[in-house]
Protein backbone atom coordinates (compact mmCIF):
# COMPACT_ATOMS: atom_id res chain seq x y z
CA UNK A 1 0.00 0.00 0.00
CA UNK A 2 2.77 2.65 0.96
CA UNK A 3 3.99 2.29 -3.15
CA UNK A 4 0.74 2.72 -4.03
CA UNK A 5 0.20 5.64 -2.02
CA UNK A 6 3.94 6.65 -3.25
CA UNK A 7 3.13 6.68 -6.87
CA UNK A 8 -0.27 8.79 -6.34
CA UNK A 9 1.62 11.18 -4.30
CA UNK A 10 4.30 11.55 -6.79
CA UNK A 11 1.55 12.01 -9.78
CA UNK A 12 -0.18 14.23 -7.60
CA UNK A 13 2.83 16.30 -7.07
CA UNK A 14 3.45 16.76 -10.79
CA UNK A 15 -0.07 17.45 -11.29
CA UNK A 16 0.09 19.97 -8.97
CA UNK A 17 3.26 21.24 -10.64
CA UNK A 18 1.65 21.37 -14.14
CA UNK A 19 -1.16 23.04 -12.73
CA UNK A 20 0.53 26.14 -11.45
CA UNK A 21 2.38 26.27 -14.43
CA UNK A 22 1.07 25.30 -17.45
CA UNK A 23 -3.26 25.70 -16.71
CA UNK A 24 -4.68 22.06 -17.14
CA UNK A 25 -5.88 20.61 -13.81
CA UNK A 26 -7.51 17.07 -13.57
CA UNK A 27 -10.17 17.62 -11.25
CA UNK A 28 -10.92 13.88 -9.41
CA UNK A 29 -7.32 13.14 -8.96
CA UNK A 30 -7.05 15.20 -5.71
CA UNK A 31 -9.82 13.09 -4.41
CA UNK A 32 -7.70 9.94 -5.36
CA UNK A 33 -5.00 11.09 -3.71
CA UNK A 34 -6.79 11.60 -0.26
CA UNK A 35 -8.72 8.21 -0.70
CA UNK A 36 -5.44 6.17 -1.20
CA UNK A 37 -4.22 8.20 1.44
CA UNK A 38 -6.92 7.19 3.90
CA UNK A 39 -6.44 3.51 2.97
CA UNK A 40 -2.80 3.84 3.59
CA UNK A 41 -3.32 5.03 7.15
CA UNK A 42 -5.77 2.21 7.55
CA UNK A 43 -3.57 -0.23 6.53
CA UNK A 44 -0.66 1.37 8.38
CA UNK A 45 -2.70 1.14 12.03
CA UNK A 46 -3.45 -2.62 11.26
CA UNK A 47 -0.16 -3.52 10.56
CA UNK A 48 1.55 -1.57 13.76
CA UNK A 49 -1.31 -3.46 15.77
CA UNK A 50 -0.59 -6.68 14.84
CA UNK A 51 3.29 -5.96 15.18
CA UNK A 52 3.14 -3.75 18.20
CA UNK A 53 4.46 -0.65 16.97
CA UNK A 54 5.58 2.23 19.01
CA UNK A 55 3.21 5.20 19.04
CA UNK A 56 6.41 7.37 17.36
CA UNK A 57 6.71 4.61 14.88
CA UNK A 58 3.09 4.71 14.02
CA UNK A 59 3.34 8.74 13.46
CA UNK A 60 6.71 7.95 11.21
CA UNK A 61 4.58 5.68 8.89
CA UNK A 62 1.92 8.07 8.55
CA UNK A 63 4.02 10.96 7.58
CA UNK A 64 6.01 8.82 5.61
CA UNK A 65 2.57 8.78 3.13
CA UNK A 66 2.92 12.69 2.80
CA UNK A 67 6.27 13.49 1.62
CA UNK A 68 7.28 12.28 -1.67
CA UNK A 69 9.87 9.43 -2.06
CA UNK A 70 9.97 8.83 1.66
CA UNK A 71 7.05 6.17 1.83
CA UNK A 72 9.12 3.86 -0.80
CA UNK A 73 12.28 4.18 1.86
CA UNK A 74 9.30 3.10 4.73
CA UNK A 75 8.35 0.41 2.77
CA UNK A 76 11.65 -1.11 2.48
CA UNK A 77 12.32 -0.20 6.36
CA UNK A 78 9.26 -1.81 7.17
CA UNK A 79 9.63 -5.08 5.62
CA UNK A 80 12.96 -5.82 6.47
CA UNK A 81 11.91 -5.04 10.38
CA UNK A 82 8.52 -7.27 9.85
CA UNK A 83 10.56 -10.22 8.39
CA UNK A 84 13.61 -10.27 10.64
CA UNK A 85 10.64 -10.25 14.01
Amino acid sequence: MAILAGIVLLAFTVEIVVKYTLGPEIPWFAQLHGLIYMIYLITTIDLARRANWSVGRIIGMCLAGTIPLLSFFAERWVVKSVRAS
